[in-house]
């Protein structure tokens, strides 16, 4: 059963989607404001949030921000709307995926089980790479020795690329392999997981050498 905060301040989504997602297995705990969100996140450690953006008091995108920095929890956000601010600044502030509102739980429940997923390992053993060793049975990462904390999409992420060095992926293929969405999807999503990677395991983030882009394509790893 996965621990899930629900942190939504509209008490009929609220209770909707706490109804819903406790139907589909999970275990769903609710707060609503980022406040109560954030004293309950202390509380119980969830295995995964589901973060409004618009919640009163503090608000999602600090919310997010506290999470991500206490550690690798995933965070799918809900927005009302779909436009660049939300979804972008909800993806800066760290969060994995994102639901436009309203949504169908169905819906939602795939999006959480695919993040979920993203911790599965994949038994290869370790690439090592320059000054950086990725294990994929233990699932982590270390760089001049040193273990570098990554969330599971960005651990998903780094697995996907590093797993074909030289291989282009394109922003379409990496949704699918790593996000899981098979329809069009959006590029934003893969764009600010690389910034968010680059942060933490390039020397020069400006100047990679691990995750390059492909200009017109996409990103690949660098070649050993």
């Amino acid at each position: 059963m996965v621990a899930i905060l629900l942190i939504e301040d509209d008490p009929l989504v609220r209770r909707g989607l706490q109804l819903a997602l406790s139907r589909h297995g999970h275990d769903v705990r609710t707060a609503e404001t980022g406040e109560d969100g954030l004293r309950e996140f202390e509380v119980s450690r969830p295995d995964l949030v589901v973060l409004d953006l618009m919640l009163p008091g503090i608000d999602g995108f600090e919310v997010c921000r506290r999470i991500r920095s206490a550690g690798e929890v995933p965070v799918i956000m809900l927005t009302a709307r779909a436009d660049d601010f939300d979804i972008v600044g909800g993806l800066e502030a760290g969060a994995d995926d994102y639901v436009i509102k309203p949504t169908q739980p169905t819906v939602l429940d795939a999006r959480i089980r695919a993040v979920l997923r993203r911790s599965t390992p994949t038994p290869d053993g370790v690439r090592a790479h320059r000054d950086l060793r990725i294990d994929t049975t233990a699932l982590t990462v270390s760089l001049r020795g040193e273990q570098v904390t990554l969330t599971p999409t960005e651990l998903r992420l780094l697995l996907t690329l590093s797993r074909t060095p030289g291989r282009v992926f394109s922003r379409q293929q990496l949704l699918e392999e790593v996000w899981e969405h098979d329809y069009l999807g959006d590029s934003r999503l893969v764009d600010n997981c690389v910034q968010r990677l680059r942060a933490k395991i390039e020397t020069n983030p400006a100047k990679p050498e691990y995750i390059q882009t492909a200009r017109g394509f996409g990103y690949r790893f660098g070649p050993l």
